[in-house]
């Protein structure tokens, strides 16, 4: 199933377990911990432990949200719930969640990679412009592009990002030819996906960089760690293969 529709069945199926349970008499804590069991059982469905984390939260801080001294009405979760898709609309769920790029996570790049005042470079799924700002202090005399799916974050990351250009699109869809260095904080899943749009449209001597994951088949140019230990991984096309 594709995510986040795992949470979602796991979190409405622990309410109505809880529901139910409350109906035929049970008390509000036996009710309350089964639900919760519940929920830690169906979060084997999710592929990463972020994922399994989020499915076996849901429902306890929903309960924790809804109770008597933070009410939320059913109407008040149906627009949460709109707000959500609204911001990660359903073609972005099969690429990383909104998960920000760390300040100075990318400060070694030049270390590694030499572009010339003027280079373009792609944040590939911009999000709220976390990216762009570490890209810039990389390569401040770059010109710097992103391009975001969800409309509300591209129009929140060009309030931030005035010193880039940012587009609403599919990154899946666009043209990286144009570009000397495409920058990704997707998820491991997305990675052959990229390597394989890279392969077929960027230039050679051209950069795909990808923070934390890795495409495992290739062989990478460089590798460095942030302060937090996560890796920057950095290739170059064309692309060496392993074995």
């Amino acid at each position: 199933m594709t995510w986040p529709v795992p949470a979602l069945l796991a979190w409405g199926s622990s309410w109505l377990i809880f529901k139910a349970l409350q109906t035929v008499g049970l008390s509000e804590t036996i009710a309350l911990v089964t639900a919760t069991f519940w929920g830690g059982f169906l979060s084997k469905f999710g592929s990463t432990t972020m994922r399994k984390a989020l499915i076996v939260l849901g429902f306890p801080l929903s309960m924790l949200v809804s109770s008597s001294t933070l009410h939320m009405p059913p109407l008040a979760w149906l627009m949460l719930l709109g707000l959500i898709v609204l911001v990660y609309p359903r073609k972005a769920w099969r690429d990383a969640p909104l998960f920000p790029t760390p300040k100075k996570a990318l400060k070694h790049l030049p270390d590694h990679i030499t572009l010339l005042g003027g280079a373009r470079i792609l944040d590939a799924g911009s999000g709220m412009g976390d990216g762009l700002i570490a890209l810039r202090d990389a390569y401040p005399r770059a010109d710097l592009n992103g391009l975001e799916m969800s409309w509300p974050l591209r129009i929140l990351s060009a309030m931030r990002c005035s010193f880039a250009r940012i587009r609403q699109g599919d990154i899946w869809l666009a043209d990286w030819r144009s570009y000397d260095l495409v920058y990704l904080f997707q998820r491991p899943e997305s990675m052959p996906r990229a390597v394989e749009k890279a392969e077929a449209e960027m230039r050679r001597g051209a950069w795909l960089v990808s923070l934390e994951f890795e495409a495992r088949e290739l062989v990478p140019h460089a590798v460095v760690y942030g302060a937090d230990g996560r890796p920057v991984w950095m290739y170059q096309v064309p692309f060496k293969r392993r074995g």
